[in-house]
Order: structure tokens, then C-alpha cells, then sequence
């Protein structure tokens, strides 16, 4: 009996009716037992890898009731909230009756057609043609723009002709196949930077960039030199602009984790580039809309040539920078004007223009109390201070930027940047580290966040957090025993967690060839993505009810935790 089919009610054997042997009732049940298993090996119960070694998404599901039957992914079915799924069993029956509906009445599956061809790269909420609707002022239109109900696609997005699934890491950080980001443009543009080659079907990523021609390897051995990369103090980082990602891929082997991101503009997919070669990137742009982080969340900030002008609107996006680096973080910048003495013919400006602009950068970094640590060759870096102690009193002569007063200072889903220093929490010594120090990486993936040991979230303790911790290395282990390939070294990458809470799904992963996009759900308790940056781990705000500032095909696996849940009532 298929799946969700309607019972076949009994009815007594008429008389003088022949009644079935042994014989026939026993193939009866082999029948169906070989029905029932076929079923579950057609729903993804069973967890061998394919034929040939092909690759697929997976979606793993920890829900109280799971009531979307999908024909494609694997759905794990388990313990919602704080329930182990170690004991929850694989449910495969259908779940779409209507309230008040007979079960014998149950209505086909909905089935969704192929987009057109010309929506292989559809990014719902940063659509190219609906952005012309909006102001060019300050780049506005390359925001976070979502359809109305009307324009919202029910379709399936293609992929591209000839898409192959993605080399694993390591190789696909030097390495992509050309049909699954068919696009040159950058091949010409940058072609004297060293960012990208085609090489026959194939792109090849050298590792180069605007500043840093030798090689992110090399450039971030120059940035070493000026502040600690080695020695675990620096683990979270913000890459502005930042092209193919080839610094935030580079960093990696230094496990320094970067969230690299880049509008969807002139500089066609970068960030989908990015993502196919294994590296963390979101969609993004410095405009109006506070960047979807949470304030104290990166120990750095990176731009190389980005072409933001941190000097204009009152130091606007400088003072987003501020918001959310960790107290004592890092911003570095290169590129102009940095060292325009040297580079100003080349960059086609004046000397005039250039300086000034680097005056004004300077004006604004002094203004948010940030300390010029190093200038040295193409390479400048401003540390932020520790706390606010001495800039609350310089506010007496220097007026601008005042500090904000009543404003969330973690909110940040549509929330507009303001020209205000964001205030860190207060302090008693001037030694102290507002809101709690850090340990360093690796110790800080497991030690309790200082958000959660100052008791900043309500209702939340030590205990709870480590109980988090433990559950999550024991449900990783399940998943693993479940899903043979998803323990399988190189074929998953790019991970998804909807509902990341305390980050404890990336936490258990940390030590496989895997990095994990922990995205909070801005419905419920959002307060939690402090605590996954303070672990050492990258994440951002999301309403699951949007699309989200991403390309198709760039996650190999998605984790959904209560998902469903907390979006029962919209």
C-alpha cells in the first residue's frame, strides 16, 4: 500500500467463497514487506550514498511533528526544543490533512514546476530588476528589497546547463567548475589583479586582489606582522567588499573565521563565487540598514580597495564598523588612500584629493576613540578601545558623534544605522574589558560566553549552557550514524543551521573539514547571536518568512531545529 493511500475497509468472507492458503497469505506479507521497504528507501530512509558518488543537498529536520513531506531532500525527523533524538524514529507518513477533514480524504502532493531558465541565479530579496525601483542614493537600491505577495515566485530555481556538484575542500578554494557560475566578466575586469583565470571549464582562483597582487597568503602574513593572528586572540572576522573572498579563504588555515560579503552589482556573483569555493559570504551592502550582525561581534574589520567612503555622512559606516567590533577589535584598511604617495598616478586621483580623504578618515576614526596602531607600506590599522571610559569623558570637547541613548544596540533586521557611537557595557576599572573578556580560540568555543555568565540573557545559565553544549555533540554523532555521507570527509562544505540558538550544532562540528552559517531567527529569542560570535562562530539575523541574501545551490546541507515551531502562527 502506497504511502498516505486510503484504508481498504474489511469485509467478511462471503459463503461459499475459496479462502486464501497459507501459501498465498505468505506472499501476500513478502509483498508488502518488500512495498514498505521500498517506500522507506524512496523517502530517503536509508543512508548509503548514491550511485556514482553524486552529490545532494540534505535537510535535516529536529522538529516536534514534521509536517512538510519534501520529494528531494532527507528529512531527519525528531526531538523539538530539548528532547535527544537519539530514540526518535523515522516517520514517513503523510501529514497534510486539512482541520476537519477525514483521513481517508487525503489531497495529492502539492507539486512545484521549474522556474525559466533565466532565474538559475534568483536571489528573492536583491532581484537586479526590482532594485531599479529604489534610490541610487547611497547605494540603497542594492539593499535587501523583497517581492510583495504578488511578485513572490512558486517555482523551483534550475540550475544552470552542464552544473557539476562543487569540488570539496580543500581544491575548492583554488578551483570551480565554470558551469556552475558561468560568468567572465570578472576574468576581464580584474584580470591584472590576479582574482580569477578561466581555464577551459573551469575558473582557477590564485589567491590574488586589488592590494594584494602576491598572493592573500602573503598580505596576510604582512598583517600579521602588526597585530596578533597566531596566537588565537583574533578568531572572528568582517571582510567589507570582498570580491571572490580570497583573504576570508585564506584565513581559514589560520582558523580565523570570516563572514565575507559584497552587494550584488557590476562585479556579477562574487559572492557566489565565494560560496562555491567553500568560503563563508552573504549578499550585502553598507547603505541605510544597519549590516545584520550583532553589536561586539567581530575581533576584526577588513577592507581592501572596497570602495565604501568611510569618510562621507558623517563617518556613517565607520561608526557601523565600531558597532559591531569587539571591544579592543581591529579595522585595517588598504588600498586608497593608504599610501597614495606611492600609488596616486595609478589610482588616476590627485595628490590633493587623496590626502584629504585620508585626513577625513583619520578625523572619524579619532572621533569613535579608536587608536591608530600601524601604517606600514600599503597596510593601515585602528584599534578600537576596550571600553568607554576615557571616550565618555571626551565627549566634553569632541561633540560628534554623540553616543546613542535608547537604541538596541543588537538590533539590526531593517534597523537604520544611525551617526552615533553604539556604548559599550559599563565598567568599573579602566583595565576592564566591557562586556567580559574573551578567551582565546580554541578555548573560547566551549568556555560560557560572557553574555551569558554577566546574565545579559534573560532566563538563560551556565548550566543550561553547557547542557546545550553536550546534546549538540551527542545529536551531531546521531545525525553522522544516520546520514552515512554526512560523516564522510569532503562531501559536505557549505552548512545552513535555521535556527542556530547557542550555535551548539556548529560547535559540534568545529573539527570536521565543515564551516556552518548560524543564522537567528528574528522571532523569538534573537539575543542568542551575541553568544555564537563570542564562541568564536559567524552567523546572522533572518526572517525565515524572506529570502535570504544568498545565491541558489550554495548550501550542501540545512539544519532545521523548531523551525516550524516558532513559525506555526504566521
Amino acid at each position: 500500500m502506497a504511502v498516505g493511500a486510503t484504508a481498504t475497509k474489511l469485509h467478511p468472507t462471503p459463503a461459499g467463497a475459496r479462502r486464501p492458503s497459507m501459501l498465498h497469505l505468505a506472499a501476500v506479507a513478502v509483498l508488502c514487506s518488500v512495498s514498505y521497504l521500498l517506500g522507506i528507501w524512496h523517502h530517503g530512509g536509508f543512508s548509503a550514498a548514491p550511485a556514482g558518488g553524486a552529490t545532494s543537498s540534505v535537510s535535516i529536520a529536529t522538529t516536534a511533528s514534521v509536517s512538510c513531506v519534501s520529494p528531494t531532500p532527507t528529512v531527519l525527523g525528531g526531538g523539538g526544543g530539548g528532547a535527544s533524538s537519539s530514540s526518535a524514529t523515522l516517520d514517513f507518513a503523510a501529514h497534510h490533512t486539512a482541520e476537519g477533514m477525514e483521513v481517508a480524504s487525503v489531497p495529492a502532493h502539492r507539486r512545484y514546476e521549474a522556474c525559466p531558465a533565466k532565474y538559475s541565479e534568483h536571489t528573492p530579496c536583491e532581484d537586479v530588476e526590482r532594485s531599479l525601483r529604489f534610490p541610487r542614493d547611497r547605494l540603497m537600491y542594492r539593499e535587501r528589497h523583497c517581492p510583495s505577495e504578488g511578485e513572490r515566485m512558486r517555482c523551483l530555481v534550475p540550475a544552470p546547463k552542464g552544473y557539476h556538484n562543487p569540488f570539496p575542500w580543500p581544491a575548492s578554494r583554488d578551483v570551480a567548475w565554470f558551469a556552475n557560475v558561468p560568468h567572465k566578466e570578472l576574468t576581464v575586469e580584474k584580470a591584472v589583479q590576479n582574482w580569477i583565470h578561466v581555464d577551459r571549464d573551469k575558473f582557477r582562483f590564485p589567491g590574488g586582489g586589488t592590494m594584494f597582487p602576491h598572493g592573500a597568503g602573503a598580505y596576510i602574513d604582512d598583517i600579521g606582522k602588526l597585530i596578533p593572528l597566531h596566537d588565537g586572540s583574533i578568531r572572528t572576522a568582517l571582510d567589507t567588499g570582498c570580491g571572490v573572498a580570497s583573504w576570508g579563504a585564506y584565513l581559514l588555515s589560520r582558523n580565523i573565521l570570516a563572514m565575507s560579503f559584497a552587494p550584488r552589482d557590476s562585479h556579477e556573483a562574487q559572492v557566489q563565487f565565494a560560496l562555491e569555493r567553500g568560503v563563508p559570504a552573504m549578499i550585502g551592502v553598507l547603505s541605510s540598514n544597519r549590516l545584520t550582525y550583532p553589536a561586539r561581534a567581530f575581533d576584526m574589520a577588513h577592507c581592501s580597495r572596497c570602495l565604501i567612503p568611510w569618510q562621507l555622512y558623517d563617518g556613517l559606516y565607520l561608526t557601523e564598523v565600531d558597532r559591531i567590533l569587539r571591544p579592543g577589535g581591529y579595522w585595517i584598511l588598504s588600498g586608497p588612500p593608504i599610501n597614495w604617495k606611492k600609488h596616486w598616478k595609478g589610482w588616476q586621483r590627485t595628490k590633493e584629493d587623496l590626502n584629504a580623504e585620508q585626513q577625513a578618515i583619520e578625523a572619524v576614526a579619532k572621533t569613535l576613540c579608536w587608536k591608530k596602531i600601524k601604517e606600514v607600506g600599503d597596510i593601515a590599522i585602528w584599534q578600537k578601545p576596550t571600553n568607554h571610559i576615557h571616550c565618555k569623558v571626551s565627549r566634553k570637547v569632541i561633540k560628534s558623534p554623540p553616543f546613542c541613548s535608547n537604541k538596541n544596540p543588537d538590533s539590526a533586521w531593517y534597523d537604520k544605522m544611525e551617526a552615533c557611537i553604539t556604548p559599550l557595557p559599563e565598567v568599573s576599572d579602566i583595565k576592564d574589558v566591557a562586556g567580559g573578556e574573551l578567551m582565546k580560540w580554541p578555548q573560547r568555543l566551549t568556555a560560557v560566553p560572557p553574555r551569558i555568565a554577566s546574565g545579559s540573557i534573560e532566563g538563560v545559565t551556565d548550566e543550561m549552557f553547557m547542557e546545550d553544549t553536550k546534546l549538540w555533540k551527542k545529536r551531531a554523532d546521531h545525525y553522522k550514524s544516520v546520514i552515512s555521507q554526512f560523516g564522510q570527509k569532503g562531501r559536505y562544505r557549505n552548512l545552513l543551521d535555521m535556527n542556530a540558538h547557542f550555535g551548539g550544532f556548529a560547535a559540534a562540528l568545529v573539527g570536521d573539514p565543515v564551516w556552518v552559517m548560524n543564522m537567528v531567527p528574528t522571532v523569538g529569542n534573537s539575543t542568542t547571536l551575541g553568544v555564537i560570535y563570542e564562541r568564536g562562530l559567524i552567523g546572522s539575523y533572518q526572517d525565515w518568512c524572506e529570502g535570504m541574501s544568498t545565491y541558489p545551490r550554495t548550501y550542501d546541507l540545512i539544519h532545521a531545529d523548531s523551525v516550524f515551531t516558532i513559525y506555526k502562527d504566521r
